[in-house]
């Protein structure tokens, strides 16, 4: 008689050893992908110290940095346009492993080939890397948050997501300009650090949990907004957010460096690369500390942050003044912090499950429309009038974006999505 009971209790306790062992796998995974997307987002901003080198090495000028980060950014764009969805269908390792590989092959290019077109070549690719894991690793963290933790809710992994994507947007410029101060090859020594560090990520990627499941029914498209009809005001408002926090981003990592030894004769690798850092440090600061705050209170301090930062900005190169630009760099980059996540934020409540990775690759789209298109204006807009007058039309220009952002976010009850 006793050992009925025995054997109904056994199902039962192997079905939550299962439970355990799937969630600690999930969680385990979710911590993969963390780091697997910050050295990504890390590699994307190698370059941006050592453009001075490339430019004193291959004597071009800043318009030539421009294009060259231009290329980067066709290269996220063209991905995410074309190939930013298909985790949805495909699964999100197999977008994710490829993405990575393509800034393995990136750096070797930079490695190999150090010339203009090389240049272009390398950062395209990585572009189109970038393009393929922001989206996908954001869904994925969610998913495997969900899948670990479930019935928590999305903050831990919105947090986690932005913060390895703007933490190591900033990491990188960091790394690459200590090495070049301190070790060999600054143009070489990088790249290979990074790739070292990519392959293992790309081997330790295949063993985190799928969590998307595909159609049956499916054909190839091009990127489209996968959002509910009456949530896409709401999405075009979050959209222009990340517009305009990217557009900040862009500048610290293509034209700030070349400000920094121009106008204000510092010419060592590690500080120009410690101001980017800085910024990004103080976006992922910002949208951590930010996270419990409503989501009204973080839309009008994450717009009250990126004005003031501007404004600080926009006097920096007007006044050729350092601690400005770096004052001014850490307040709208703490300002684009909270607006990115509020954006994403968001889109996740806006998006259906199923769809989810497609409606990040439309906000990650308008992200790096705003990360290319003013920082190109502003290159080409330098080549015919000086520092401050272009400083002054840049930042005339991001602050109309800023309040273009403002009311469509009020009008579109961005922060009731």
């Amino acid at each position: 008689m006793n050992r009925k009971p025995l054997l109904l209790e056994r199902p039962k306790a192997g079905l939550k050893a299962d439970l355990s062992s799937a969630r600690r796998g999930h969680g385990l995974g979710f911590w993969t992908v963390t780091g697997v997307f910050t050295a990504t987002m890390a590699f994307a901003t190698v370059p941006t110290p050592l453009y001075a080198v490339y430019q004193r090495d291959l004597g071009f000028g800043p318009f030539v940095v421009t294009l060259v980060f231009a290329a980067f950014a066709l290269g996220v764009v063209t991905s995410l346009f074309l190939a930013g969805h298909l985790s949805d269908q495909f699964g999100r390792r197999r977008v994710i492993a490829p993405a990575v590989a393509l800034n393995v092959l990136s750096a070797l290019v930079f490695m190999v080939w150090p010339a203009v077109p090389g240049l272009f070549m390398a950062r395209f690719l990585s572009g189109i890397g970038v393009g393929m894991i922001t989206a996908t690793a954001t869904a994925h963290l969610t998913e495997l948050n969900s899948a670990a933790r479930p019935g928590t809710g999305h903050r831990r992994a919105e947090v986690v997501a932005t913060a390895a994507n703007i933490g190591g947007l900033g990491l990188g410029p960091l790394v690459s300009g200590l090495l070049a101060d301190l070790a060999p090859a600054p143009l070489f020594t990088p790249y290979v650090i990074f790739a070292f560090v990519l392959v293992v990520g790309l081997l330790l990627i295949v063993t985190v949990p799928e969590t998307a499941t595909g159609s049956d029914q499916w054909a190839y498209r091009p990127q489209k907004i996968a959002v509910p009809r009456a949530g896409r005001s709401r999405f075009l408002a979050a959209s222009l957010l990340a517009l305009v926090g990217f557009a900040m981003f862009a500048f610290f990592t293509s034209l700030a460096p070349q400000f920094i030894s121009g106008q204000l004769g510092i010419h060592s690798f590690a500080a120009s690369g410690s101001i980017a850092f800085a910024v990004f440090a103080a976006s992922a600061l910002a949208q951590m500390v930010s996270a419990r705050l409503r989501p009204r209170t973080q839309q009008t301090t994450g717009l009250a942050l990126l004005a003031v930062g501007l404004v600080l900005v926009t006097a920096a190169i007007v006044s050729a003044s350092l601690p400005f630009l770096v004052v001014g760099g850490v307040v709208a980059g703490a300002g684009a912090g909270v607006a990115f996540k509020l954006a994403v934020a968001s889109v996740v409540r806006l998006a259906p499950e199923e769809t989810r990775g497609e409606a990040l690759a439309g906000l990650f789209l308008s992200a790096y429309i705003g990360m290319s298109l003013p920082v190109i204006l502003l290159g080409i807009v330098l080549q015919i009038m000086p520092p401050a007058p272009s400083a002054l039309l840049f930042g005339c220009l991001m602050l109309l974006l800023l309040a273009l952002a403002a009311v469509t976010a009020v009008r579109a009850r961005l922060t009731e999505a």
